[in-house]
């Protein structure tokens, strides 16, 4: 769904949304894609101090430009310091460090588990082969807690995953417990029709804030289970002009960049 007559598209409002969500204090893993271009404004706008870190090792990152990979220079060379992939995750990221986990995904359930492995067939002869989990799965369990950044339709937010790659709530309430991980997991999941976060009871997703111009029934048209509403879900407040500004110029700049390498 395209929001040209509010002035903004739908990638847009998802975008500033899930910036909304982040503060200066946050100490942020970043996936590449949707959340690195969600991080960055965030940094660019109100959480200046924003502590942004890749997987590829890159601590304090202040990208001119969105990066295309974890291995992108771009990274290395604005951040405060480069340290080994294993320091990372052992250290910095399974030592608890680490605040938030922003990630995407292929597929998402009910309980905010995620796949990037693999759709359809068998997981030896697949469909489709996805670029896997990389370290999705360990920052979906070491986190402090995950944010999940996705467009919204029945083929990614399905009623069953084809492959679990990166835990969620597991098959709800207690599953995260049982399995001996103590980080809070997913606390909330941003489209590009509304805003979801588990509910108490179950940790089932939850729509709590519904985007300008967007009706319950496109968003139940978008998800392939029977989806719940807030009793009191509102409305999103929609892009800011600044927030526009600042993300429509990042992206320009991102593309001429890449436009203008050999």
């Amino acid at each position: 769904m395209a929001c040209t007559a509010f002035g903004y598209s739908a990638s847009e409002m998802m975008t500033v949304v899930a910036a909304r969500a982040l503060a200066s204090r946050d100490v942020c893993f970043v996936g590449i894609g949707a959340p690195s271009a969600a991080c960055n404004l965030a940094r660019l706008t109100h959480a200046p101090g924003i502590t942004l870190i890749y997987e590829s090792g890159t601590i304090a990152t202040r990208p001119s430009v969105l990066p295309l990979s974890i291995g992108d220079g771009e990274l290395c060379e604005t951040a405060l310091t480069t340290v080994p992939v294993p320091e990372m995750f052992r250290y910095w990221l399974q030592g608890g460090r680490i605040s938030i986990g922003f990630l995407g995904g292929a597929q998402i359930d009910r309980f905010a588990n995620l796949n990037t492995t693999s759709i359809g067939g068998t997981y030896a002869k697949p469909k489709v082969r996805l670029p896997g989990g990389g370290g999705a799965p360990e920052i979906a369990t070491s986190c402090g807690e995950v944010f999940i950044i996705m467009a919204q339709s029945k083929r990614s937010f399905v009623g069953k995953l084809d492959f679990v790659t990166s835990l969620g709530h597991g098959e709800g309430k207690g599953s995260r417990e049982a399995l001996g991980v103590t980080a809070k997991g997913p606390t909330r999941v941003i489209t590009d029709l509304c805003v979801m976060k588990p509910d108490e009871d179950g940790k089932e997703l939850t729509v709590v804030a519904i985007h300008p111009g967007v009706t319950r029934e496109q968003i139940a048209d978008g998800t392939g289970w029977a989806i719940k509403f807030a009793e009191r879900a509102s409305e999103t407040e929609p892009p800011g002009e600044t927030e526009l500004a600042v993300l429509r110029d990042l992206h320009e700049r991102t593309k001429a960049a890449f436009q203008a390498k050999p």
